[in-house]
């Protein structure tokens, strides 16, 4: 029987892969997680709303509305029984005219369909008597979405692999690996070279590197790396009070949640994010955005000062769709589609990937059979 140095590798320690690595250990594997930055959660973990999210936007069937709701309930046990620090403020979301209800009922029925706890129908006099500042015509208040401090909640998946036995190891790029002729992997590591070790099974979650990541492990086909895209959205933040507790959607836009509110666990307004194609990771803001963010604002917060915007940061989400393509779900790859036993490759897990992290993991851990 060969002997492997860990049962299982996962490359990218973003909220997902140390999910995926969490999962894994607490079935009794060893664990070895690879990061190529410098510390764990510096990519697209690090770079969002920080949004848990109730489950209400997304196909039936599909695996962003199972996930999404299953990861969400996991999720807030979770914060809970490791204490994070979490709001569970409630979400509004809001039409601005009688033209956008038609919108917000879609979403509630969906909503309803992906099994999404406590709606409920809102007037517009209802939803200001919550938020007095809003301008809405109607709103859907779903109940179970919050925020959470995701850095300290990936801090604990990190503490729980380590308390498996696994590792976590920052500043380890992931460079190649070969299927074994009797299974398992050779896997390559760490720059200049590189460190090589074996593992059984091989898990790949690296966000924006999932595309080049996959392309190289010796064996998986070309065909079956779906085409990645880089959707960079930018973040505002609020110079003055907060105005609303609760975090505040318009209806979607095309292949994304669209600019949105939320007051974050300090106390400060930041709205984004949102979407823009490019094809590098540049994290810089355009100060100059500015004026169609407060424009777009405006609809829900007529009331936003003039001036009172500020720069705040960036993120790119790893998509699977252009500009002007219908949104595909999560893809999780395995045997039966690559046809690489004990391998799962992951694709386009942007939002609601963080919410989902702990169902994820749980699924992934299953399709290896273990």
């Amino acid at each position: 029987m060969t002997e492997f140095d860990f049962d299982a590798v996962v490359v990218g320690a973003g909220a997902v892969g140390l999910a995926c690595g969490r999962a894994l250990s607490k079935r009794g594997l060893t664990v070895l997680v690879l990061e190529k930055e410098p510390h764990i959660g510096q990519g697209v973990s690090s770079r969002n709303s920080e949004v848990i999210h109730g489950g209400l936007y997304y196909p039936t069937g599909s695996l962003k509305a199972k996930f999404c709701v299953e990861g969400r309930r996991a999720l807030y046990a979770y914060l809970d029984s490791h204490k994070i620090d979490y709001r569970k403020c409630g979400k509004l979301v809001v039409a601005t005219n009688a033209d956008e209800v038609p919108l917000i009922e879609r979403i509630f029925q969906q909503a309803t369909t992906n099994g999404v706890e406590g709606l409920e129908h809102l007037s517009g006099e209802q939803a200001r008597a919550m938020e007095p500042q809003l301008n809405a015509h109607a709103a859907i208040l779903s109940p179970e979405s919050g925020l959470f401090a995701s850095h300290d909640y990936m801090l604990a998946l990190e503490g729980e692999i380590e308390d498996g036995g696994g590792s976590v190891v920052v500043s380890t790029p992931f460079e190649r690996a070969e299927p074994l002729p009797g299974g398992g992997f050779r896997v390559t590591a760490g720059g200049d070279g590189g460190a090589t070790l074996t593992c059984r099974l091989l898990v790949t979650a690296p966000g924006l590197s999932s595309q080049d990541v996959a392309g190289r492990i010796e064996g998986f086909p070309a065909a079956r790396i779906p085409a990645g895209h880089f959707g960079k959205g930018v973040y505002f933040r609020l110079t003055g009070k907060a105005p609303f507790e609760r975090l505040i959607y318009p209806p979607p836009i095309a292949g994304a949640l669209g600019t949105h509110y939320r007051k974050d666990l300090g106390g400060q307004a930041v709205f984004g994010p949102d979407l823009e194609y490019v094809l590098t990771e540049d994290y810089s803001v355009d100060p100059a955005k500015a004026e169609g963010f407060a424009t777009y604002i405006r609809r829900f917060w007529p009331g936003l000062p003039d001036g009172a915007l500020t720069p705040d940061y960036a993120g790119i989400r790893p998509k699977l769709h252009g500009a002007g393509e219908p949104q595909p779900d999560f893809q999780l790859r395995g045997a039966d589609d690559h046809g690489i036993e004990g391998l799962v490759a992951l694709f386009g897990i942007e939002s609601p990937g963080l919410t989902s992290s702990l169902a994820i993991g749980e699924a992934v851990a299953e399709m290896l059979s273990v």
